[in-house]
């Protein structure tokens, strides 16, 4: 009962971080708010919450993998691919090498393979936490696709590197020769198996979709144990679960491209999976904050092993790595812009020159999120022969100081970066998102005319039936009529559109109302009343979201 009223508590504090982030009256990232709430309930309550490494990493990194490598833009990912590889993986690396010898230099009583490993789990960056972060100067479309990107790879690239060394703290030895060999059998087979797992999966599902019918519960569940499935087949056959996670999400992301689930089904998945991440990586960071204090009294212990006396240095420590993490990334992104330039001058082309403004934006959006956090967490509580990992405690209070202070950082620093930022012309999404209403459209038209003669065929009122397929087919008529418009037409059907959008949206929300009134009056029935309500809130939803 203790561990389940634990568990209810930390998601209603979930559910109150999200509400103070609203009213806060800055652009606060949530995850601040939530670190922040979970160090006040630590401070007047003690949970005592033991968090053991292989349950917590199984529990929350596949979802969240899995959720990222779904939903991530495709398009932006193929485009910036060589620019997204530099800095998912080559930064990585540069960042494990740069920034753990570095911590190693300053805290001698770190070990260097634990200094090794948490570089790593420093490296991968959060795009979700940049997403809040810019809700008042919105970020660039087209750097919001890298970080989405970066931090997609990265989260698996800094994730395996921490796994080597964390294998190589265990055991005292590393061979590069062995850790390349690995990396490949632990890459190669995490891509397979969350390939091969999601497209089964998908496959068997469909087959008896189409035999048996659907039922929208069973294939949102599936959709929940895909990432656990992969996840754990992988870790079973000594391959990365974590790239077996990421690449089960993109292959999902394909998957949803057949088409074959229900409209219901699909609405009801999103809605999910929103709250699965929603809650997901709020309890994460709640936990931070309540294990804060824990971690500052194991941390101090360390520094004062180390020499240091006063506890001031556990901040200095956090802002140094914070400032190496800057710098690395900083001259990382200027090294591989010049490159790119050069690549591109030695075709002829003429590229734009980005300002230093972007650069450092760049530079500063790398900020830290879940994916560390859960990562660092995961550090093994003990050494092979049973005596404690060292510096463990230090290590994840250095990872959470960093998190925080990079969220810190970026929340002042990128309004004011971006702000007024002149950046080249990014392609309008609205040609494409035209011709494809018209395809649409035409499509329908066809389907129509065709089931209009198939259902009127032989019967008596067969005038009916093309009186209501000519009723439909001038809605889509209208569409191809308004979107084939160019110029200042094609501006003027725009505004027409979005008149009726918004009169749409006043009816829509007027019969809601309504069906409401009627329902408190007992004139409707609660079964046909949530019926109604949820073909309005689904017409509504697509108006709202045009």
């Amino acid at each position: 009962m203790e561990t389940i009223a634990v568990a209810l508590f930390l998601l209603l504090a979930v559910v109150v971080s999200g509400t103070l982030a609203r009213m806060s009256p800055m652009a606060l990232p949530p995850p601040l708010v939530q670190i922040a709430l979970g160090a006040f309930i630590a401070s007047v309550a003690n949970f005592g919450v033991k968090l053991r490494p292989d349950i917590f990493f199984l529990l929350f990194l596949p979802p969240l993998l899995f959720l990222d490598g779904w939903r991530i833009p495709k398009e932006g990912l193929l485009r910036d691919k060589a620019t997204i590889l530099e800095l998912a993986l080559g930064l990585v690396v540069f960042t494990v090498v740069g920034v753990g010898s570095f911590i190693n230099w300053m805290i001698p009583a770190m070990p260097l393979a634990v200094a090794f490993a948490l570089a790593a789990i420093v490296s991968p960056t959060d795009s979700t936490a940049v997403s809040a972060i810019a809700t008042r100067v919105p970020i660039p479309k087209r750097l919001m696709h890298i970080l989405d990107g970066e931090s997609l790879l990265n989260d698996a690239s800094g994730l395996v590197c921490m796994r080597f060394a964390i294998a190589a703290a265990l055991m005292g030895t590393f061979s590069l020769l062995a850790a390349v060999g690995t990396f490949l059998w632990l890459a190669i087979g995490g891509v397979a198996i969350g390939v091969g797992v999601t497209w089964i999966a998908s496959a068997a599902k469909n087959w008896v979709s189409r035999h048996f019918g659907e039922e929208t519960g069973s294939q949102i569940l599936i959709s929940l144990l895909i990432p656990f499935g992969a996840y754990l087949l992988s870790e079973h056959l000594h391959c990365s679960g974590i790239l077996a996670a990421v690449a089960a999400g993109i292959t999902m992301s394909y998957v949803e491209q057949s088409g074959q689930a229900l409209p219901i089904t699909r609405v009801r998945r999103s809605a999910v999976w929103d709250l699965v991440q929603f809650t997901a990586s709020g309890i994460i960071f709640v936990l931070l904050g309540e294990q804060l204090p824990r971690l500052v009294i194991g941390a101090a212990q360390v520094v004062r092993e180390a020499g240091h006396h006063e506890p001031i240095w556990l901040v200095v420590y956090v802002v140094a790595i914070n400032l190496a993490l800057a710098v690395l990334r900083f001259t990382w992104v200027w090294t591989s812009l010049r490159f790119t330039l050069f690549r591109a001058a030695l075709k002829g082309q003429n590229s734009y020159v980005p300002s230093w403004r972007l650069i450092a934006a760049t530079s500063l959006a790398g900020v830290r999120g879940t994916i560390t956090l859960a990562g660092v967490l995961t550090l093994p509580l003990t050494m092979n022969d049973g005596s404690a990992f060292p510096a463990r405690d230090l290590a994840i209070f250095l990872a959470a100081g960093v998190i925080i202070v990079s969220l810190v950082a970026a929340s002042f620093s990128l309004p004011f970066l971006l702000k007024g930022l002149k950046l080249p012309p990014e392609p309008s999404p609205q040609e494409e998102e035209d011709l494809a209403r018209i395809a649409a459209a035409k499509a329908a038209i066809r389907a129509i005319e065709k089931a209009q003669h198939h259902m009127g065929e032989g019967h008596s009122d067969v005038d009916l039936y093309t009186d209501a397929g000519v009723r439909i087919m001038e809605l889509y008529r209208q569409r191809i009529n308004g979107r084939s418009t160019t110029g200042k037409e094609a501006s003027l059907a725009r505004k027409i559109d979005e008149i009726e959008r918004r009169l749409r949206l006043t009816g829509l929300r007027a019969e809601r109302t309504e069906i409401y009134r009627i329902a408190r009056a007992r004139r409707l029935s609660d079964e046909t009343s949530r019926k109604l309500v949820r073909e309005l809130d689904l017409l509504e939803s697509r108006f709202a979201t045009r």
